[in-house]
Protein backbone atom coordinates (compact mmCIF):
# COMPACT_ATOMS: atom_id res chain seq x y z
CA UNK A 1 0.00 0.00 0.00
CA UNK A 2 1.56 3.28 -0.90
CA UNK A 3 1.67 6.36 1.62
CA UNK A 4 -1.52 7.72 -0.20
CA UNK A 5 -3.77 5.02 -0.22
CA UNK A 6 -2.63 4.00 3.20
CA UNK A 7 -3.64 7.79 4.39
CA UNK A 8 -6.70 7.69 2.59
CA UNK A 9 -7.70 3.85 4.14
CA UNK A 10 -6.62 5.58 7.23
CA UNK A 11 -9.14 8.66 7.15
CA UNK A 12 -11.84 6.36 5.67
CA UNK A 13 -11.67 4.64 9.12
CA UNK A 14 -12.26 7.29 11.34
CA UNK A 15 -15.88 8.19 9.61
CA UNK A 16 -17.24 4.32 10.36
CA UNK A 17 -18.19 4.79 13.83
CA UNK A 18 -17.00 6.88 16.99
CA UNK A 19 -15.98 10.73 16.95
CA UNK A 20 -12.97 12.13 15.83
CA UNK A 21 -11.11 15.98 16.10
CA UNK A 22 -10.24 17.13 12.68
CA UNK A 23 -7.89 20.85 13.46
CA UNK A 24 -7.21 22.63 10.62
CA UNK A 25 -3.27 23.70 9.97
CA UNK A 26 -2.40 26.30 7.75
CA UNK A 27 1.29 25.66 7.21
CA UNK A 28 3.84 23.11 7.64
CA UNK A 29 4.22 23.94 11.34
CA UNK A 30 1.35 24.00 12.48
CA UNK A 31 0.52 20.56 10.92
CA UNK A 32 3.80 19.11 12.35
CA UNK A 33 2.77 20.53 15.63
CA UNK A 34 -0.67 18.99 15.41
CA UNK A 35 0.75 15.72 14.78
CA UNK A 36 2.61 15.90 17.58
CA UNK A 37 -0.24 16.62 19.71
CA UNK A 38 -1.54 13.50 18.66
CA UNK A 39 -4.33 14.19 16.55
CA UNK A 40 -5.11 11.69 14.04
CA UNK A 41 -6.09 13.57 10.90
CA UNK A 42 -6.16 17.42 9.80
CA UNK A 43 -7.58 19.42 7.64
CA UNK A 44 -6.33 22.67 5.79
CA UNK A 45 -8.17 26.22 6.04
CA UNK A 46 -8.40 28.80 3.28
CA UNK A 47 -8.57 31.94 5.43
CA UNK A 48 -5.63 30.66 7.08
CA UNK A 49 -3.90 29.37 3.75
CA UNK A 50 -3.96 32.97 2.90
CA UNK A 51 -3.41 34.87 5.83
CA UNK A 52 -0.13 33.15 6.05
CA UNK A 53 0.44 34.38 2.13
CA UNK A 54 -0.14 37.91 3.30
CA UNK A 55 -3.77 38.06 1.47
CA UNK A 56 -7.67 37.93 2.60
CA UNK A 57 -9.76 34.68 2.58
CA UNK A 58 -10.78 33.65 -1.39
CA UNK A 59 -7.44 35.89 -2.83
CA UNK A 60 -5.41 32.23 -3.35
CA UNK A 61 -5.55 31.19 -6.74
CA UNK A 62 -6.02 27.47 -7.31
CA UNK A 63 -2.24 26.95 -8.15
CA UNK A 64 -1.52 28.47 -4.89
CA UNK A 65 -4.09 26.39 -2.81
CA UNK A 66 -2.92 22.71 -4.45
CA UNK A 67 1.06 23.78 -3.84
CA UNK A 68 -0.48 24.55 -0.27
CA UNK A 69 -1.94 21.13 -0.24
CA UNK A 70 0.84 19.43 -1.65
CA UNK A 71 3.13 21.36 1.17
CA UNK A 72 0.69 19.73 3.98
CA UNK A 73 0.66 16.65 2.68
CA UNK A 74 4.19 16.60 2.66
CA UNK A 75 4.65 17.91 6.18
CA UNK A 76 3.20 14.98 8.67
CA UNK A 77 2.01 11.14 7.49
CA UNK A 78 -1.70 12.40 8.76
CA UNK A 79 -4.50 12.19 6.29
CA UNK A 80 -5.49 15.82 5.22
CA UNK A 81 -8.46 17.01 4.39
CA UNK A 82 -8.64 19.85 1.66
CA UNK A 83 -10.76 22.98 2.36
CA UNK A 84 -10.94 23.19 -1.77
CA UNK A 85 -13.44 25.88 -1.80
CA UNK A 86 -15.71 26.11 -4.53
CA UNK A 87 -13.68 23.75 -6.94
CA UNK A 88 -12.24 27.10 -8.29
CA UNK A 89 -15.04 26.94 -11.16
CA UNK A 90 -18.15 27.17 -11.86
CA UNK A 91 -18.96 24.76 -14.48
CA UNK A 92 -19.43 21.54 -13.44
CA UNK A 93 -16.67 20.02 -15.92
CA UNK A 94 -14.12 22.28 -14.30
CA UNK A 95 -14.84 21.58 -11.18
CA UNK A 96 -14.06 17.91 -11.78
CA UNK A 97 -10.39 19.03 -14.07
CA UNK A 98 -9.68 20.78 -10.89
CA UNK A 99 -10.59 18.20 -8.42
CA UNK A 100 -8.64 15.79 -10.85
CA UNK A 101 -5.84 17.97 -9.72
CA UNK A 102 -6.30 18.15 -5.92
CA UNK A 103 -6.50 14.51 -6.19
CA UNK A 104 -2.67 14.61 -7.44
CA UNK A 105 -1.55 16.27 -4.39
CA UNK A 106 -2.22 13.69 -1.77
CA UNK A 107 -4.97 14.45 0.11
CA UNK A 108 -7.64 12.10 1.67
CA UNK A 109 -10.47 14.32 1.16
CA UNK A 110 -11.57 17.33 -0.02
CA UNK A 111 -14.87 19.48 0.26
CA UNK A 112 -16.69 21.39 -2.95
CA UNK A 113 -18.99 24.06 -1.12
CA UNK A 114 -22.06 25.60 -2.83
CA UNK A 115 -21.19 29.35 -2.72
CA UNK A 116 -19.38 31.33 -5.59
CA UNK A 117 -17.93 33.41 -3.60
CA UNK A 118 -20.90 36.39 -4.61
CA UNK A 119 -23.87 33.87 -4.19
CA UNK A 120 -25.30 30.22 -3.83
CA UNK A 121 -25.39 27.89 -6.24
CA UNK A 122 -28.93 27.16 -7.70
CA UNK A 123 -29.90 23.93 -6.20
CA UNK A 124 -29.70 21.88 -9.28
CA UNK A 125 -26.08 23.57 -10.29
CA UNK A 126 -24.74 22.64 -6.74
CA UNK A 127 -26.38 19.18 -7.03
CA UNK A 128 -24.48 18.91 -10.83
CA UNK A 129 -21.06 20.27 -9.36
CA UNK A 130 -21.28 17.85 -6.46
CA UNK A 131 -21.94 15.01 -8.81
CA UNK A 132 -19.21 15.99 -11.11
CA UNK A 133 -16.30 16.11 -8.32
CA UNK A 134 -17.44 12.52 -7.30
CA UNK A 135 -17.32 11.06 -11.21
CA UNK A 136 -13.67 13.01 -11.24
CA UNK A 137 -12.99 11.02 -8.21
CA UNK A 138 -14.14 7.59 -8.76
CA UNK A 139 -11.86 7.98 -12.02
CA UNK A 140 -9.02 8.67 -10.02
CA UNK A 141 -8.78 7.02 -6.56
CA UNK A 142 -12.61 6.28 -4.72
CA UNK A 143 -10.93 6.01 -1.31
CA UNK A 144 -10.43 9.51 -1.66
CA UNK A 145 -13.25 11.16 0.24
CA UNK A 146 -15.55 14.05 -1.29
CA UNK A 147 -17.32 16.57 1.55
CA UNK A 148 -20.17 18.27 0.28
CA UNK A 149 -20.34 21.31 2.05
CA UNK A 150 -23.32 24.26 1.82
CA UNK A 151 -23.12 27.59 2.93
CA UNK A 152 -26.06 28.56 4.92
CA UNK A 153 -24.91 30.52 6.88
CA UNK A 154 -23.60 33.39 4.09
CA UNK A 155 -27.64 34.17 3.40
CA UNK A 156 -29.39 35.12 6.06
CA UNK A 157 -32.34 34.15 7.45
CA UNK A 158 -31.49 30.66 5.55
CA UNK A 159 -33.68 27.92 7.14
CA UNK A 160 -32.32 24.96 9.05
CA UNK A 161 -34.88 22.62 6.73
CA UNK A 162 -33.39 24.85 3.78
CA UNK A 163 -29.92 23.69 4.32
CA UNK A 164 -30.85 20.03 5.24
CA UNK A 165 -32.45 19.68 2.42
CA UNK A 166 -29.42 20.30 0.20
CA UNK A 167 -27.04 18.75 2.27
CA UNK A 168 -29.56 15.38 1.55
CA UNK A 169 -29.11 16.16 -1.70
CA UNK A 170 -25.15 16.23 -1.80
CA UNK A 171 -25.11 13.22 -0.30
CA UNK A 172 -27.34 11.59 -2.95
CA UNK A 173 -25.32 13.03 -6.15
CA UNK A 174 -22.00 10.92 -4.18
CA UNK A 175 -20.58 12.95 -1.22
CA UNK A 176 -19.46 11.25 1.57
CA UNK A 177 -19.94 13.42 3.96
CA UNK A 178 -21.93 16.37 4.60
CA UNK A 179 -20.23 19.84 6.10
CA UNK A 180 -23.13 22.66 6.76
CA UNK A 181 -20.93 25.59 8.74
CA UNK A 182 -22.77 27.40 11.69
CA UNK A 183 -25.58 24.44 11.78
CA UNK A 184 -25.68 24.82 15.51
CA UNK A 185 -29.04 24.15 17.00
CA UNK A 186 -28.90 20.94 18.33
CA UNK A 187 -32.15 20.16 17.26
CA UNK A 188 -31.02 20.73 13.49
CA UNK A 189 -27.51 18.72 14.28
CA UNK A 190 -29.46 15.73 14.76
CA UNK A 191 -31.86 16.51 12.14
CA UNK A 192 -29.10 16.69 9.36
CA UNK A 193 -27.34 13.40 10.89
CA UNK A 194 -30.38 11.12 10.71
CA UNK A 195 -31.44 12.94 7.17
CA UNK A 196 -27.82 12.11 5.76
CA UNK A 197 -27.61 8.67 7.46
CA UNK A 198 -25.39 6.66 7.43
CA UNK A 199 -22.95 9.29 5.92
CA UNK A 200 -20.90 11.18 8.20
CA UNK A 201 -21.47 14.75 9.12
CA UNK A 202 -18.84 17.91 9.70
CA UNK A 203 -19.49 20.25 12.61
CA UNK A 204 -17.33 23.42 12.73
CA UNK A 205 -16.97 24.43 16.37
CA UNK A 206 -15.37 28.05 17.56
CA UNK A 207 -14.61 27.23 21.30
CA UNK A 208 -12.96 24.35 22.57
CA UNK A 209 -15.69 23.68 25.51
CA UNK A 210 -14.88 19.87 26.12
CA UNK A 211 -18.70 19.25 27.35
CA UNK A 212 -20.02 21.35 23.98
CA UNK A 213 -18.11 18.75 22.05
CA UNK A 214 -19.23 15.67 23.90
CA UNK A 215 -22.87 17.05 23.41
CA UNK A 216 -22.56 17.30 19.42
CA UNK A 217 -21.01 13.71 19.93
CA UNK A 218 -23.40 12.56 21.66
CA UNK A 219 -25.65 13.61 18.39
CA UNK A 220 -24.09 11.37 16.34
CA UNK A 221 -21.92 14.10 14.39
CA UNK A 222 -19.09 12.17 13.06
CA UNK A 223 -15.94 15.20 13.35
CA UNK A 224 -15.34 18.51 14.00
CA UNK A 225 -13.10 20.78 12.72
CA UNK A 226 -12.20 23.98 13.81
CA UNK A 227 -11.91 26.34 10.94
CA UNK A 228 -9.54 29.33 11.22
CA UNK A 229 -9.80 29.47 14.74
CA UNK A 230 -6.11 28.58 15.91
CA UNK A 231 -4.91 30.54 12.83
CA UNK A 232 -7.15 33.43 14.19
CA UNK A 233 -5.97 32.60 17.90
CA UNK A 234 -2.32 32.49 16.51
CA UNK A 235 -2.48 35.78 14.46
CA UNK A 236 -4.29 38.10 17.45
CA UNK A 237 -1.43 36.89 19.47
CA UNK A 238 1.17 38.26 16.97
CA UNK A 239 -0.88 41.17 16.43
CA UNK A 240 -1.09 41.92 20.07
CA UNK A 241 2.83 41.24 20.57
CA UNK A 242 3.58 43.42 17.42
CA UNK A 243 1.94 46.30 18.84
CA UNK A 244 3.64 45.70 22.72
CA UNK A 245 6.58 46.23 20.86
CA UNK A 246 5.79 48.69 18.41
CA UNK A 247 4.61 50.94 21.81
CA UNK A 248 8.11 50.12 23.01
CA UNK A 249 9.78 52.19 20.39
CA UNK A 250 8.35 55.04 22.02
Amino acid sequence: MTDTARKRADFRALHQDGFFLLPNAWDAGSAVRLAKKGFRAIASTSAGAAWAAGKDDGELGRDAVLAHLEMLVAATDLPVNADFENGFADVPEDVAANVTLAAQTGIAALSIEDWSGSALYDLPLAVERIAAAREAIDRIDPALMLVGRSENFRVPGMAPSESIARAVAYAEAGADCLFVPFLLDHGAVAELVAAVAPRPVNVVIHDYDAAGIAALAALGVRRCSIGASLAQISWAAFDDAAARLKAAEG
